[in-house]
């Protein structure tokens, strides 16, 4: 046997009885009642739901514009989050100015803000009497709340968090001096930014961009403060499940049934990340 076989042994043995090593029963007993809590709700969505009448839930009229709406407003919303996202996470990543760590702060604040009380503060921001709102709505007659676009800019304020921390993270595992090689041979930063820097992050990208996407696809309190529920204008699949709970149950458990589908995608489109990121 080699060395490399003989080093592996040591290795694969140390996992083996990791594997089968008991559990203390003070840890087991709470983990199997976490495992069960979080997995009960789920397998009660499965078992009541309409399976016979299913496709005929999801293909009726307010459902489908719900759907449609849906997938347009979180992919408009992500774009969004991409546009201004990624490079907030270069400048969080890779300069040094007064103040970064408040900035970074005020950045993540949306991922433990209420998103009602995100909307109630896009309103007093971007509503017709808010404090930029009120110069939009007499300088260009915008108007967002409400309104579709205004369910894409509730939308983006929740989700761009995801894809800042998820492309900040990546920033500073990347080496940067890929990028100071470039800039020392004529590059420009943003050139050396777009043709050495972008590449090396793109996974990185793309998983926080499906993570913004799959927030801002589930979005509700910020959408429903800050756009209204409007069938066919700003009634997104969480309002609709909302709204059809009260008298179509049914429908409600539907629409779930799709959002539920969409997450465990996400889950599997980023397994193979995390997978690589635990090993």
């Amino acid at each position: 046997m080699t060395d490399e076989a003989g080093a592996a042994t040591p290795k694969s043995g140390s996992r083996h009885r990791r594997a089968f090593r008991g559990a203390p029963l003070p840890l087991l007993l709470p983990a199997l009642v976490g495992l069960a809590f979080l997995l009960l709700p789920l397998l009660a969505l499965l078992v009541r739901a309409p399976w016979r009448s299913l496709p005929d839930q999801l293909t009726s009229t307010a459902v489908w514009q719900a759907l449609q709406l849906s997938l347009i407003s979180a992919t408009l919303a992500t774009g969004v989050s991409l546009v201004l996202g990624v490079p907030l996470a270069w400048l969080l990543a890779r300069t040094d100015f007064p103040g970064r760590g408040f900035v970074r702060a005020l950045v993540t604040l949306p991922l433990v803000l209420p998103p009602v009380v995100g909307g109630v503060a896009l309103l007093l921001a971007l509503g017709r009497n808010g404090v930029v709102g009120q110069w939009l709505d007499s300088w260009f007659g915008i108007t967002l709340p409400f309104t579709t676009a205004g369910v894409v800019v509730a939308e983006a304020f929740v989700a761009m968090p995801f894809l800042v921390i998820s492309v900040e993270g990546t920033l500073r595992a990347a080496d940067p001096r890929y990028e100071e090689a470039a800039t020392t041979l004529g590059a420009s930063r943003f050139t050396a930014f777009r043709r050495v820097t972008l590449p090396l992050i793109a996974p990185g990208i793309a998983a926080g961009a499906v993570l913004a996407w799959a927030r801002a696809l589930g979005e509700f309190g910020a959408t429903i403060t800050f756009a209204g529920n409007f069938p066919g204008r700003t009634q997104t699949m969480p309002l609709a499940v909302y709204l059809a709970l009260q008298d179509d149950p049914d429908a409600a458990i539907s629409l779930s049934l799709v959002l539920l589908v969409v997450s465990i995608a996400v889950l599997a489109g980023l397994r193979d990340r995390w997978m690589t990121a635990s090993s």
